[in-house]
């Protein structure tokens, strides 16, 4: 899953806590990169109860990690919901190439 702001994706890991973090955006688990999380609006959703940021998104419910407050998923707006191949351009041309280079196929013209 890219980073919701600018789009790069999470490489593999190194050992110890990662530095990308989670949140909710209009009721959808997103991913935060290390530079984007400098910025002071990420636009993320807030608890109804304790205000914090702090939120994880499962199972049609979104629990807040501060204060433990859990509350039902709504469905977003469809005019205002954003497709992922808008936040990560050129994902599905990246994928397409690690296949061919993989597999030994020929691009396809």
């Amino acid at each position: 899953m890219p980073c919701y702001r600018c789009g790069v994706r999470q490489t593999d890991p190194v050992r110890g806590a990662s530095p990308w973090r989670r949140g909710v955006r209009r009721e959808k688990q997103v991913l935060i990169c290390p530079s984007c999380q400098r910025e002071h609006d990420l636009d993320l959703d807030h608890c109804g109860s304790c205000g914090s940021t702090t939120l994880i998104c499962r199972l049609g419910e979104v629990e807040c990690r501060s204060c433990g407050s859990v509350r039902p998923a709504g469905s977003l707006d469809p005019s205002s919901s954003e497709t992922t191949s808008a936040m990560a351009p050129g994902l599905a041309e990246e994928v397409e190439a690690a296949l061919s280079r993989v597999l030994g196929r020929q691009p396809a013209f």
